[in-house]
């Protein structure tokens, strides 16, 4: 099986020296942007840490946000099976597109997997654990400690399980949305993530498989 990490492999020759390149948020799944990339782009891409293509339209290389600060910091990079393209996943500090979406395929909620949002709300979560913003329900929350914390997730998961018997589909939903919220809290106050539960839920699939 090839390496799909190994850009010896890559064949700059197929495209004349330039390899179409998604860009794919890293945590959510967004696909960000399409653009095409030279070997000195991928060097100076795994050398800087932000992303840079070739420009087709400059005849140079071009840095994603190089004028506008909106920079792609590099999480990770793969090659398809005929290595002749590549997929980065990246960290978009700001909006990818000039239009000021966050993908120039549009809006998050146009083009983000549907489970996507679970990995913005995991991220907010632990922008607010860090920052603890004034006026947030989620600091207050942190600031209450993980007894607090403990008491609402226990109190979400038995009116959620009501719902589920008594209630109708829209009591349920809301009823699961503030249960995942306040366990997305508990999970951050106790230093985990929504992440580390997907991983151990992925592990006992591949064990049971």
């Amino acid at each position: 099986m090839s390496n799909a990490n190994d850009t010896s492999r890559l064949d700059w020759a197929k495209g004349n020296g330039l390899l179409p390149t998604i860009v794919q948020h890293w945590r959510s799944g967004e696909v960000l942007m399409l653009g095409y990339m030279n070997a000195e782009a991928l060097a100076q891409t795994r050398a800087s840490g932000h992303v840079t293509f070739y420009s087709r339209s400059k005849q140079r290389l071009w840095t994603k946000g190089e004028s506008s600060g909106h920079v792609l910091a590099l999480k990770s990079l793969r090659i398809d099976c005929d290595a002749d393209t590549l997929l980065i996943q990246a960290e978009p500090h700001g909006p990818t597109c000039h239009t000021g979406t966050s993908s120039c395929f549009g809006n998050s909620t146009d083009v983000r997997p549907p489970l996507g949002f679970l990995a913005e709300l995991d991220a907010l979560v632990a922008q607010r654990h860090s920052e603890r913003p004034e006026g947030s329900y989620t600091t207050r929350l942190f600031d209450g400690g993980i007894r607090r914390i403990a008491q609402k997730v226990g109190e979400e998961g038995v009116e959620t399980a009501l719902a589920a018997v008594v209630q109708g589909d829209g009591e349920l939903l809301g009823e699961a949305a503030d249960l995942i919220f306040h366990l997305t809290v508990a999970l951050r106050a106790r230093g985990l993530s929504m992440a580390d539960v997907v991983a151990l839920l992925a592990e006992r699939h591949r064990a049971g498989s």
